[in-house]
């Protein structure tokens, strides 16, 4: 009988299948669990009987030698490159990332590097604002890909950002996300089975965590869909606040369960709680830490990754340029003087009995509106009479009246009154500030916190500016998603009308506004230092070319009181500027790790008149505050010691990326149309789509960034690709902006299809046999070998490329490919093929395959050694650490629960179930079997000429 094993190739119902699995029922009779490796069944997964199938072990010394006549030996060639390819890095180095279409720092690749030293890739990407977390992503992503690791991937973040994120991932890497909205979700439904998943249709998805919560039955489909990559981005959003457990927090923790590789992203990866981050930790491996509220850096050692721009910067020299950051002092006006004394002498009743210094005070919310404009608190206070006058009727009631005569005295202030306003364009028309309104690449950012500020400000800058109504565009959280990314779009685009963007906080989460602006105005102060993070790093980003110019328009009061408060925001000014350059993260100075809790601090410092305490308290925590020191300290290690045993490589195949795409296609055209010219300003192909190209790049890529005619223009010029990624953002205002040069790299979706159809130029069981008059001695054969074993999973733990050459019929030597290449010449430019008659040699090769198989096998069992006693002391302590875990759990939970029995129990049996299940995988996953796949590629023979 047959003994199976994963990763065994075999041939069933005429098509070759790799095992993937085996199981055996109680009559003996065994299951496979296959996929598919031929064209016609490649990547699909099937389940197999073997008692009601035909089942043929692939013998790889059962090979046919095929003599090329092709011109140059192309066909060969092209063969061979093809397999080559397809071999899969198991190592930890990076093979593919550090090649993407962008300029990568050597930070950006250390979350690559640490997520590959495990076994399983998962990883909190929690690098501050503006350093590129989207990046790191990819390029762990793109190695991923390359180790076969990443057919399907899920990203899911929130609307805002969903273009952006795809297409970042699209134009630098090639990673193709389809946008699942609600919309392409209902109409994937219409032509599916109404029993049909909508998460199997495309393999490479990007999702809203907003459009998965509000329909229960995307949680069926989830619970029932497996995916290779999961990315959860903006992945505080997802954690656990205090006792409560959001729906997102829920559904983060189902696709938790739905992968092997998880990446989360967030520059605010806790709020101060270490329940919080260890809600993060434990969805990302949940036999981490056995207690929320009590854990260790070495529980989450390896988990997750944080930096700040002081971190970096011996690696990113130019890579961020030091920002300026001024204030504007705004003398208040008579009519403003005036109502800030109204204010200031303001007694409300409805504040009286309340406790002061938690920010429940209405007059404090007051000020803060006061201080964005007259139009926000003339707003807040017309809602706040509304509420009263309801109450109340319009009696003669004191706090009515005061407020009127507050709301009265700020109906007053006209424009030439604002002073802050009347800064503003004093600073705009400054030569010294230089700006300038039609250049294209010198756009404005003013960030306001109110809707009415918001609007004041974009209807008297038209105005006052003589600038057209498109000139100067508004976003805000009340507009739909739709609206604000096209309008993000188009404040980056050369074409667009847009000069001056003026944003409520919506625009100051994720969104890149740097492609043509380097100025940002704060017209009113945030009363949170997270704000001041997030409103400047839209500006003050990785990719920014110009340095950075920010402006605080701070109001100049002779008033007290005014002036006291005010005082307390030029101190978070400051301390902002002083804690990026000394601590990196701002948010640690307040010890507040939301924006809500920080506004809270403010407003009792407000409310207790208290600026040299304030000023204190942010000075002694500057000093040595963060909860989570340790563990960041815990990550900077795990980083050091991965970027000790990883490296950038770059991989050696036969042609360049346009070389064999080019020759791939040519060779192809002598059967079928495939052509395809060189590009005539810069390297690159156009390629003629065929209508086998188009369905598979239809499967593969989102409709948005298919070419729109019958060719696909292809670039292997990074810094074009670069360029042309920058301009279709900045110029194209017909369509949503995607390039019309692609980056041609190894991930481009059509190299899947170029593999499969050269691939296809020797038929199954054969190997091409290729003389080399001149290289090669008469007597001299070279077979070229792949072999690689897999672990029980059936995925590749070995994966070698060899040469094995002998000499007068007898067993030479193992060669290495560059030793192959070099005594075979094959890479020269131009490789002549005299056509012999090789009947003989051929002979003579086919003769020797199963002595040939046997060195590759006694070749592959060193290596098969090699790696069991590099890995047997890695898996033993892995598994005993999980035992330790496992302890930890049930003691955790034995005196949490100690007068619960029954929940007690239940628990028990779960943290079981939990570390039975991981200890299988991590053995499973780390286990080689002896059993490598070997196969002959090419044999290379000497000649006669």
């Amino acid at each position: 009988m047959t003994e199976y094993a994963p990763g065994m190739r075999t041939i069933i119902r005429d098509e070759e299948w790799m095992i993937r699995k085996v199981e055996t029922n109680t009559l003996g009779n065994k299951t496979l669990y296959c996929v598919g490796i031929s064209p016609l069944v490649k990547d699909r997964e099937s389940i197999f009987l073997t008692d009601l199938e035909e089942i043929k072990v692939v013998d790889p010394a059962d090979v046919k030698l095929v003599t090329d006549h092709s011109s140059h030996y192309k066909r060969s060639l092209l063969y061979l490159e093809s397999q080559w390819r397809q071999k899969i890095p198991t190592d930890t180095n990076i093979h593919v990332g550090w090649k993407a279409a962008m300029d990568p720092m050597p930070y950006q690749l250390d979350p690559a590097k640490m997520a590959l030293q495990k076994t399983r890739q998962r990883i909190l990407i929690a690098d501050t604002v503006g350093l590129g977390k989207t990046l790191e992503a990819g390029i762990l992503m793109s190695e991923l890909i390359a180790r076969g690791k990443g057919r399907r991937i899920l990203v899911v973040t929130v609307k805002s950002m969903m273009t952006q994120f795809q297409k970042e991932m699209w134009n630098r890497f090639t990673i193709p996300l389809v946008r699942l909205d609600s919309a392409r979700i209902q109409k994937i439904r219409a032509n599916l089975p109404s029993n049909y998943n909508p998460f199997f249709y495309y393999d490479k998805t990007i999702v809203s965590i907003d459009t998965l919560k509000r329909d229960v039955e995307y949680r069926t489909h989830l619970e029932h869909a497996y995916w290779d990559i999961i990315v959860i981005d903006e992945a505080q959003n997802v954690a656990d606040r205090g006792d409560h457990q959001a729906l997102r927090a829920r559904l983060a923790k189902l696709l938790a369960g739905r992968s092997d590789t998880m990446i989360m992203l967030s520059a605010t990866p806790h709020d101060g709680k270490a329940r919080s981050f260890a809600s993060l930790m434990n969805m990302l491996d949940p036999t981490a830490i056995a207690d929320p509220d009590d854990y260790r850096p070495e529980d989450v050692k390896g988990l997750f990754i944080r930096r700040f721009k002081k971190d970096i910067q011996d690696q990113s020299e130019g890579a961020f340029l030091e920002r300026t950051v001024n204030l504007e002092h705004c003398r208040a006006s008579a009519r403003e003087e005036y109502a800030f004394e109204i204010f200031s002498d303001m007694q409300l009743q409805m504040d009286v009995g309340r406790e002061r210094g938690n920010g429940h005070l209405f007059k404090t919310s007051l000020e803060k509106a006061l201080f964005s404009s007259p139009a926000a608190c003339i707003k807040s206070i017309d809602v706040r009479l509304k509420k009263l006058n309801k109450k109340y009727g319009f009696g003669d009631i004191k706090d009515i009246g005061v407020l009127e005569s507050l709301r009265d005295a700020l109906g007053r202030i006209q424009p030439k009154d604002f002073s802050r306003y009347q800064e503003l364009l004093k600073l705009l028309n400054s030569p010294e500030y230089a700006w300038d309104r039609h250049a294209t690449d010198d756009r404005l950012v003013i960030f306001t916190e109110r809707i009415e500020t918001m609007k004041y400000l974009a209807q008297h800058l038209r105005e006052d500016l003589g600038m057209k109504e498109d000139a100067v565009q508004e976003i805000s959280g009340g507009m739909s998603d739709e609206q604000q990314q096209k309008i993000v779009e188009d404040f980056g685009r050369t074409e667009s009308p847009i000069r001056i963007l003026v944003a409520s906080d919506v625009a100051s989460e994720g969104l890149n506004l740097h492609y043509l602006s380097h100025r940002l105005i704060h017209f009113d102060i945030p009363w949170s230092l997270m704000v001041f993070q997030q409103r400047n790093g839209r500006i003050d980003r990785y990719g920014q070319k110009k340095k950075p110019d920010i402006r605080y328009m701070v109001i100049e009061s002779n008033n007290k009181r005014i002036k006291g408060d005010v005082r307390i925001l030029e101190i978070l000014v400051q301390k902002e500027e002083q804690a990026l350059k000394n601590i990196g993260d701002p948010s640690l100075l307040m010890g507040k790790f939301t924006i809500e809790d920080e506004e809270l601090v403010v407003a009792s410092a407000i409310e207790n008149g208290s600026d040299e305490k304030f000023s204190k308290e942010l000075d002694e925590k500057e000093e040595d505050f963060d909860p989570f020191k340790a563990f960041m300290e815990s990550a900077d290690e795990e980083e050091q010691a991965a970027d000790q045993t990883s490296t950038t490589v770059d991989d050696m195949t036969l042609f360049s990326d346009k070389d064999y795409m080019s020759q791939a296609l040519s060779f192809l055209n002598q059967s079928v149309s495939h052509p395809v010219e060189e590009l005539q300003t810069v390297s690159g192909l156009d390629v003629k789509l065929t209508e086998e190209m188009k369905r598979r790049l239809r499967a593969l890529v989102p409709e948005e960034a298919l070419p729109e005619g019958e060719t696909l223009r292809l670039s292997d010029d990074k810094s074009f690709c670069m360029e042309e990624m920058k301009r279709s953002m900045q110029n194209d205002m017909a369509n949503t902006a995607w390039p019309k040069t692609q980056y041609l790299w190894p991930l481009h979706p059509l190299f899947s299809w170029i593999n499969d159809k050269s691939g296809l130029l020797f038929g199954r069981g054969q190997a091409p046999l290729v003389a080399l008059p001149g290289k090669l001695a008469k007597d001299e054969l070279i077979y070229v070998i792949s072999g690689s074993i897999p672990n029980r999973k059936s995925t590749p733990l070995v994966d070698e490329w060899f040469g094995i050459m002998y000499e007068h019929g007898g067993f030479l030597k193992i060669m290495d490919m560059d030793e192959v290449l070099s005594r075979t010449g094959i890479r020269a430019p131009s490789l002549t093929n005299p056509d012999l008659e090789v009947a003989e040699t051929k002979e003579r090769a086919e003769a020797l395959l199963q002595d040939v198989v046997v060195h590759a096998k006694a070749y592959l069992k060193e290596k098969y050694q090699d790696y069991q006693d590099k890995m047997n002391p890695l898996l033993n302590e892995e598994l005993d650490k999980l035992a330790d875990l496992q302890k930890r759990h049930h003691q955790y939970y034995q005196i949490t629960l100690a007068d619960y029995a029954r929940k007690l129990e239940e628990k028990e049996r779960g943290v079981d179930e939990l570390f039975e299940e991981f200890t299988n995988w991590v053995t499973d996953t780390l286990t080689i079997q002896d059993n490598p796949y070997i196969r002959v590629i090419t044999v290379f023979s000497g000649a006669e000429q």
